[in-house]
């Protein structure tokens, strides 16, 4: 078997041929809603790539809607019009890698929403995993041990609690790319460690209390450096 090694722009680039030719495919064979695609073994062979990347190119067409799978049954066009699916073909082959302003500015905005709908929808099993993340993050903290991968599991937390499959996904789509950068890009000064300590334990107060106004605040107090980061304030 041959090893597939590609750099990153290389496994973009790659993943955005199979989109064009998965797209070229329902175009020319004119599928229509509920057809079914080929299996991956035979769209392998004829664009002449290993299943796993045509595996990765249906999973991100079926993200954005495009495409839906079935367990033991296969992958099938999406119930929307033709014109419509090359549009937005064309809008995701032509979408960038997004730049870290703008990976933290979407979680700023999507954890305003989620921390809500986590104080109104959260129970029990969802304050115990937060809390857990909460005592693995400030046992970091008090040992003096970088705790950015706990900090962002607490969010991951309350992300699972809001109880919309959607959000939580987005989530964690986001967070390895931000793991990755939050040293690189110096974002928060390690000294603020048991600020976000008393932030978090603000937090999760008002999502227990099932306080949805109190928990947007307490998020929003705990985004300051980051907002700053984002808009130069």
């Amino acid at each position: 078997m041959k090893l597939e090694i590609f750099t990153k722009n290389e496994h973009k680039e790659l993943h955005n041929v199979i989109i064009s030719n998965i797209r070229d495919l329902i175009n020319n064979k004119n599928l229509e809603p509920g057809d079914k695609l080929p299996s991956e073994r035979m769209l392998s062979e004829r664009f002449e790539v290993s299943r796993s990347n045509v595996r990765e190119a249906i999973q991100k067409l079926e993200f954005y809607g495009i495409l839906k799978s079935k367990p033991q049954s296969g992958t099938f066009v999406a119930d929307i019009g033709q014109v419509a699916m090359n549009g937005m073909m064309d809008d995701i082959l032509g979408l960038e890698d997004p730049d870290f302003k703008s990976l933290v500015e979407t979680r700023i905005l999507l954890e305003l929403k989620t921390v809500r709908l986590a104080a109104k929808r959260r129970t029990d099993d969802d304050l115990k995993s937060m809390e857990l993340a909460l005592d693995a993050f400030k046992e970091k903290v008090l040992n003096n041990e970088d705790a950015v991968q706990e900090d962002l599991l607490f969010h991951l937390a309350i992300a699972q609690a809001c109880g919309n499959s959607t959000i939580n996904r987005m989530m964690l789509i986001i967070t390895p790319e931000i793991i990755n950068n939050f040293e690189k890009y110096h974002v928060c000064d390690k000294n603020q460690s048991e600020k976000r300590l008393k932030e978090h334990q603000d937090i999760f107060d008002a999502i227990k209390e099932q306080n949805t106004q109190k928990a947007k605040q307490m998020m929003k107090n705990h985004f300051v450096e980051l907002y700053k980061y984002c808009y130069n304030i």
